[in-house]
């Protein structure tokens, strides 16, 4: 009897640490936590998680979780024509994962490109002109980019309008930061073979808040995504595309 009410007891306190976990009582319902000692919180429980989980040491915030790729190039381009659909289907996958809405405006104007390399799961972005001035001579961008995504190098040269220069901030995830200014880096990250050769061999990785500018005026750069994906601001004076450069003959924006 005494064996009886000892494993009725334990039981029970099995249950009030899986409840406390979950905010819920069955013990048939999908949980947060997959069991007291041993829970983690899984994408199944997506935006409810946090809230789920609590503070509850069995459990792991879904902060902890990182964004990986999802799409490939079998799924970017259909008998060889780029699937622009796709493209920002994947962009907005990766918003949901980092809590970015996806708003009217972003809906209306926001681009995605492969740069005519034909090759966006390595080589392309997503963005979008929140302004560009040429008035005032100003101009702020978003830049979003998918698990190891490169920005194909190109500078800014020059044209009716002064070359441009940038700074940028990392919001979400992390990237490589290349510039053609510096001594070259030791164990830079391959470059796709899509996109060729380089000229920018300085580097630097740029985390989230960190905040960095163009070392010179028509310099070439070029930014590539960690294995999280990136969304980085950009803010700069007038982008005039006349002015743009690329280091592939056939990179065109």
């Amino acid at each position: 009897m005494k064996k009886n009410l000892m494993k009725l007891t334990a039981m029970g306190a099995l249950l009030l640490s899986m409840a406390a976990c979950t905010g819920k009582t069955s013990t048939g319902e999908a949980t947060c936590c997959a069991a007291a000692g041993k829970g983690q919180c899984t994408e199944q429980c997506g935006s409810d998680c946090e809230n789920e989980c609590g503070n509850n040491a069995n459990c792991k915030n879904k902060k902890e979780m990182k964004y990986s790729k999802k799409y490939t190039n079998a799924d970017f381009y259909k008998d060889g024509k780029f699937q622009q659909d796709v493209a920002t289907e994947a962009m907005k996958d990766m918003f949901a994962f980092y809590g970015v809405p996806y708003t009217e405006l972003m809906a209306k104007d926001m681009w995605v490109t492969d740069f005519g390399l034909g090759d966006f799961e390595n080589v392309g972005m997503g963005g979008i002109f929140w302004v560009n001035d040429a008035d005032y001579g100003y101009f702020a961008h978003a830049i979003y980019l998918l698990p190891g995504q490169m920005i194909p190098e190109h500078a800014h040269v020059k044209t009716k309008f002064p070359a441009k220069h940038e700074s940028w901030m990392v919001e979400k995830g992390w990237v490589y930061n290349f510039s053609e200014i510096g001594d070259e880096t030791p164990n830079a990250p391959a470059i796709p073979a899509t996109h060729g050769a380089i000229k920018s061999k300085n580097f630097v990785v740029q985390n989230v808040g960190d905040v960095l500018r163009l070392k010179k005026l028509e310099t070439f750069h070029f930014m590539m995504a960690g294995p999280e994906g990136a969304i980085v601001d950009e803010w700069a004076c007038y982008h005039d595309n006349d002015g743009l450069r690329f280091t592939h003959p056939k990179a065109s924006l």
